[in-house]
């Protein structure tokens, strides 16, 4: 049967070859195109997720609503209270209650691959006349390396360097651009109540984005004693093993405590929904060029049994039964499936490997070269070849089934 499906397919060469040029530039395009697309996802996951803190810890404030003050200021009189204009604001605290807790569930938990303890306070920096604006945020190096990708961007001093102590701080570009710093020299940081207190500039960090180029960092106790805040944290930040267990741990770990506990969908929520909509439009473009491929395989078995009825009649005279005809001519779709198939995941590899070289971006820290981001994981191929395959498949049944309906009384009949 193999020879035949063979046979029949090289009679009609041109055909064939269009045919199998249709499964190829599918699965090739299948490759291409979701290897793009998946690879720009790990790009964004590692930019926006990988890049920081996948879940954070951070002091419970909500907003007020009109009537929580009515105790407070009425006792149990308050049926008859109204308020003009309401009460606003915000209601909580300005700080982790009980972080040595939060630190021995972490520690506990095999998920969590690390965690820092931060302060983040609200600064002035200033060098001479000039005087920014930006968030100070103190940190034990050591654990912010693992939870962030910080340190990897650093281009003058190490990461490391401010846990020496003794008021030590790393700026950022932009900040340092800002206030016209250089390296080892002082700045003077105010958090505003108390008197400013000179930090002495070891390090500077170029991440790309303007808003987080316009921070500094500092040790978390030199920070906590700028603060006027001893021992006191207001976020823990949590790099996890699985980036995608985050809102799970999130929702059950705002049940064990009073502080407000965030994963990075819940910050970054249009996220999940630019990837929805890339693997929606992923799946139409490749259906759509495979569905046409379909047709091709369809269309050229189809016009096969039509002109092969003669040869049909004479294999089911020597004694070939139905399902030998079915497997003729649907060996012939399968065999340019496979073929197209196999030539598209190996041309698809390749394009890719291609893509990879091309500079498409502007240059940052992360990617130095500015090249494409393109995936090259193997689910990606095994679901190229599984819908190729299915796809002709599927269009091979119908005209297979067809032809071993025919009998040779039928195909005489017909002028066969």
């Amino acid at each position: 049967m193999i020879f035949l499906a063979i046979r029949y397919l090289l009679e009609r060469k041109r055909q064939t070859i269009l045919t199998l040029l249709g499964v190829f530039f599918g699965t090739m395009a299948f490759v291409s195109v979701s290897g793009y697309f998946a690879g720009f996802q790990g790009y964004l996951v590692q930019q926006l997720v990988n890049n920081a803190a996948q879940v954070h810890i951070e002091p419970r404030q909500d907003y007020l609503t009109d009537h929580d003050l009515d105790t407070a200021f009425f006792g149990s009189r308050t049926s008859h209270v109204f308020w003009g204009p309401p009460p606003a604001g915000v209601k909580g605290y300005l700080d982790i209650q009980s972080p040595q807790m939060w630190y021995q569930r972490l520690a506990a938990d095999p998920r969590v691959e690390a965690y820092s303890p931060t302060l983040t306070a609200a600064a002035l920096f200033t060098l001479g006349r000039i005087s920014v604006a930006a968030n100070l945020i103190g940190c034990n190096p050591k654990q912010q390396s693992k939870v962030t990708t910080v340190a990897d961007y650093m281009i003058a001093g190490k990461f490391n360097d401010i846990s020496v102590g003794g008021n030590r701080i790393l700026l950022g570009d932009e900040l340092m651009k800002r206030l016209g710093a250089g390296m080892q020299q002082t700045v003077l940081v105010s958090v505003g109540t108390s008197s400013a207190v000179p930090f002495k500039v070891v390090g500077r960090f170029y991440t790309g984005s303007r808003g987080l180029d316009l921070q500094a960092y500092g040790a978390l106790p030199d920070v906590q004693k700028v603060n006027l805040t001893p021992n006191q944290v207001n976020e823990i930040a949590v790099r996890l093993k699985d980036y995608k267990e985050a809102d799970t741990l999130a929702r059950t770990w705002s049940r064990l405590a009073p502080e407000r506990v965030e994963s990075w969908a819940d910050l970054n929520l249009n996220i999940q929904s630019v990837f929805a909509i890339q693997n929606a439009l992923r799946f139409s473009m490749i259906m759509t060029v495979l569905i046409v491929a379909g047709f091709g395989i369809y269309n050229i078995l189809n016009m096969t049994v039509n002109q092969k009825r003669q040869d049909i009649a004479i294999l089911r005279a020597l004694g070939y039964d139905t399902f030998d005809i079915i497997i003729l001519f649907f060996s012939q779709g399968l065999i340019v499936g496979i073929c197209g198939t196999t030539l598209g995941l190996i041309c698809g590899y390749l394009f890719c490997r291609y893509l990879q070289t091309i500079p498409f971006m502007q240059a940052t820290p992360s990617n130095p070269q500015g090249h494409l981001h393109i995936a090259l994981t193997f689910a990606i191929y095994v679901q190229a070849a599984a819908l190729a395959l299915l796809s002709t498949s599927i269009a091979s049944i119908l005209p297979a089934r067809a032809a071993g309906k025919l009998t040779p009384i039928e195909i005489i009949r017909q002028g066969g």
